[in-house]
């Protein structure tokens, strides 16, 4: 009788998380499209969308740039780009069953990072064959996301090769973190050689991407990146009952009917491709894969079925406050958002590490 009463409150307590999480994010994007070097009103606000959506012509040119051009756009971009590194972060500590996979950590960000920067140094050389036709037209807008996602593919497939533990069990989680620090080593010379060889526009590019930044949103790179980091969600959630099981080990959940190994690789690639997109329009943004998924989990317990939406409303939030903060601090200029959530997630993880060292545990 009491597992009965326990299941239903269990249910309506993770249903409030999320509702509150659903409230949360909203305030935080009104705040972010309404407060910035220009204050815009709620009014002003719904005078622009209106007019937006009934196809008049604004009444109050500047804010209506403002709002449908600047802000609407980055405030989406931010939304889901936390939401897919969230995601991301969610699922990786899932599958390996550790509090401290991470896609910066495994090597994943890194991975995504030198197909972006390898596009933003070399790209104009490896598209000068190409004649300015239909193919340059077609490959130019996307390069850079396409190599994102390519460059965390194959990152990805490497750590996996890299982490079998060589006697037919899997993959070893002590091993892929490993070669996570490996490949970020690796990474972090490539980019270092191909900073030295860029010139003097394409290190100012580099320098401001590598930070993390979302002031260079548009409307076409927002929404390729909410349609990969959906897709990815769509994906992770249809995962949610093997993530449970792989909780009490890879031999239960092989017993239990869960194709283990495809299932490791499913959510390796639906990774690389919510980290691949998010990397390529906003640059690495560090530990709201790390943070996200461990105050979903302290909020709402272990089931994957309710704290992978619950990460991905976190990681939105996460990086929506972190954004509007950098925007606020010292107007008009905007400290890149990687600053502010290194700030947020390196506190927290010296605080994850000194909590399993003393034996209490990770959440």
């Amino acid at each position: 009788m009491d597992g009965a009463i326990a299941a239903p409150r269990a249910r309506v307590r993770s249903g409030s998380w999320i509702a509150l999480a659903v409230v949360a994010t909203a305030a935080l994007a009104l705040l972010g499209v309404l407060l910035g070097p220009v204050t815009l009103s709620l009014e002003q606000m719904v005078t622009a969308l209106g007019e937006a959506l009934s196809g008049a012509p604004p009444s109050d040119r500047g804010a209506s740039a403002i709002l449908l051009q600047i802000r609407l756009p980055r405030v989406l971009l931010g939304a889901v780009v936390g939401a897919g590194l969230a995601l991301s972060g969610c699922a990786l500590q899932g599958v390996f069953r550790n509090p401290l996979a991470d896609p910066g950590l495994v090597g994943v960000t890194a991975g995504a990072a030198v197909g972006a920067v390898t596009v933003i140094v070399l790209g104009e050389h490896l598209l000068s064959g190409l004649d300015e036709g239909a193919v340059f037209v077609l490959l130019r807008p996307y390069l850079l996301p396409i190599a994102a996602f390519l460059g965390a593919g194959l990152v990805t497939l490497l750590i996996f090769q890299l982490a079998r533990d060589g006697q037919g069990r899997g993959l070893s989680v002590a091993t892929l973190l490993l070669a996570g620090v490996a490949v970020n080593a690796i990474a972090a010379a490539v980019i270092g050689g191909l900073t030295y060889v860029s010139d003097d526009q394409q290190l100012r590019d580099l320098t401001f991407w590598s930070m993390g930044n979302l002031g260079g949103a548009d409307w076409t790179a927002t929404l390729l990146a909410c349609a990969a980091i959906l897709l990815a969600l769509m994906g992770v959630l249809r995962l949610t009952r093997a993530l449970d099981l792989f909780q009490i080990g890879e031999r239960a959940a092989f017993h239990s009917g869960v194709d283990v190994e495809r299932v490791k690789w499913r959510v390796g690639a639906l990774s690389a491709l919510a980290v691949g997109a998010g990397t390529a329009v906003a640059g690495p943004i560090g530990f709201i894969g790390l943070v996200g998924p461990h105050l979903a989990r302290l909020l709402a317990g272990p089931s994957h079925r309710v704290i992978v939406p619950l990460s991905a409303l976190m990681g939105a939030s996460l990086a929506l406050s972190s954004d509007l903060f950098v925007r606020l601090i010292i107007p008009p200029a905007e400290p890149p958002i990687g600053l502010a959530t290194s700030l947020i997630g390196g506190p927290f993880f010296l605080w994850l590490l000194m909590r399993r060292a003393r034996g209490g545990g990770v959440a």
